[in-house]
């Protein structure tokens, strides 16, 4: 078992905490890297885990040279840490890899589902949901139908328990699932999915967890009790968004939701035999589930990522980052003007994480620019990938400037206004990082002259230095790191 201290050693091992850029004061400082919703880190741990597999590298699928028997090895492996992640039985469940994030697997989910119960023509998805969790559902799963929050904007808190209720009765029979995020990118508030769970099977609807925005930050198992009826049918994740960038998105599924129909995607590798005439899937899990040739790199790095936070343990992790969450909450509220969004109180409604707030009279953009530029403060701006979500939030101020965010038009009439400023945290987050943005937006909320008179916005609300310039090929430039990895080659482009 490691050190109790291993958290700690653990949460300096990401490379890029190191990175340093020049701002627009002169002055050349490390970042604050606060944009771990977007993407975290990378372990470095874990990548070392997968740098040390390219000595073997092969393609899956074959056991009679070291390679294919090590690579096949490695790959089963990852399947295995994704499993005991999540705490799924794997005689129940599969874990299967598709795509570069979440989008992909539930796309896929959103066909396979839909195609089992067509009679079964409506999803109930929350209103926080990200689009990748909204979107397919509206596209492949036939009509879509908001779940409304608890309380009012733009202190909404989580899924209404009641109005769940009364939608699941109001359509009964005519759901097939529920599409419910573990947690908001944009808030990080927490919904109770396996009550959730609970309610959907009392009416017979399948539920589906985007948890990507969790798994970092807190344990999440597919029942929380053991009780089959708080058991979550599906689950999928982002390896991207768990410090390990470049890995592929995550499935976990009760193998009888895919068993009795042909997968969604064919191709090499989930069939038993071809003929001219006709293909036969192979009843394996999860190969039917991963047509082609894997991302088998981005799966050990990540299974490497599950496996270490395991060591661990997600309960000591999560307990850290409430720490730090509760200095990021109190300290935005010491900020003059500050608004932030989602219930913000921990104790009556839980949240990771991740915190959206504006500045009253400034524009989102401006304060991502500012911090950035002034403050090597990485933060994100804009609307997250949840535009019904974060025009509900923001229904209070639009309103008050007569702008109707439910309209057709609304996008043409928000345009600056429509968005929010996010700070997320990661397992690498510092009270340091977050005095630094705490110190940015108190020097902004005091001299807004100052800095407006710097910037420029263009017609997407983004701001720009008006003098100070870091293009990013200057910053890095991949050709350039290219011939710098050739200069230790004494005769790179020679024929053999």
């Amino acid at each position: 078992m490691p050190h109790q201290n291993s958290s700690v050693a653990v949460a300096t091992d990401f490379p890029a905490l190191t990175t340093r850029y020049p701002l627009a004061d002169g002055r050349i400082i490390r970042r604050h890297y606060l944009d771990s919703a977007a993407s975290t880190l990378t372990m470095g741990c874990a990548k070392q885990v997968a740098d040390e597999l390219l000595r073997h590298y092969a393609n899956t699928h074959s056991e009679l040279h070291f390679s294919a028997r090590i690579v096949s090895h490695a790959y089963a492996w990852a399947h295995q840490q994704v499993l005991k992640f999540v705490h799924a039985d794997p005689v129940q469940h599969t874990a299967f890899f598709a795509g570069t994030g979440c989008t992909a697997p539930l796309n896929r989910l959103a066909r396979s589902l839909a195609a089992q119960r067509p009679e079964r023509n409506i999803v109930l998805a929350s209103l926080m949901e990200h689009h990748a969790n909204d979107l397919p559902h509206r596209k492949h799963a036939g009509t879509v139908v908001q779940i409304p929050l608890i309380g009012p904007a733009p202190a909404l808190g989580a899924v209404n328990l009641m109005a769940l209720e009364r939608l699941l009765e109001q359509h009964q029979g005519r759901v097939n699932y529920l599409a419910i995020s573990a947690a908001s990118n944009v808030t990080g508030i927490i919904n109770p999915v396996h009550t959730i769970a609970a309610l959907a099977h009392r009416h017979g609807a399948w539920i589906v967890v985007d948890a990507s925005q969790y798994l970092a930050h807190a344990p999440l198992s597919i029942s929380d009790t053991g009780a089959p009826e708080r058991e979550l049918d599906a689950l999928a994740f982002s390896g991207h968004k768990l410090y390990a960038p470049g890995s592929p998105g995550v499935a976990v599924v009760r193998r009888t939701l895919l068993a009795s129909q042909e997968p969604d995607e064919v191709g090499g590798g989930m069939v038993d035999d071809v003929s001219r005439t006709g293909y036969q899937v192979t009843a394996r899990f999860p190969d039917r589930e991963e047509a082609g040739t894997p991302n088998i790199l981005g799966a050990v790095q990540l299974g490497a990522v599950l496996n270490v936070l395991q060591r661990v343990g997600m309960a000591q992790i999560h307990a850290a980052e409430q720490v730090r969450l509760r200095q990021l909450l109190a300290g935005l509220a010491t900020v003059p003007g500050v608004r932030i969004y989602g219930d913000s109180d921990p104790d009556r409604t839980p949240r990771l994480g991740t915190v959206a707030f504006n500045l009253d009279g400034l524009e989102q953009g401006l304060v991502a620019a500012v911090l950035n530029d002034y403050f090597n403060v990485a933060v994100r701006n804009g609307c997250f990938c949840a535009h019904p979500y974060v025009r509900e939030l923001l229904k209070p101020e639009l309103w008050a400037m007569e702008i109707d965010p439910d309209a057709v038009d609304a996008a043409l009439q928000l345009k600056a206004w429509q968005g929010m400023v996010r700070a997320s945290l990661g397992l690498y987050s510092t009270a340091e990082d977050v005095a630094a943005l705490l110190t940015g937006l108190r020097d902004l909320q005091s001299r807004p002259d100052f800095y407006r008179a710097h910037y420029a916005a263009d017609t997407a609300g983004n701001c720009h230095h008006r003098t100070f310039t870091a293009p990013a090929e200057l910053l890095f430039d991949p050709e350039a790191a290219l011939d710098r990895a050739l200069e230790r080659l004494s005769a790179p482009f020679a024929v053999l």
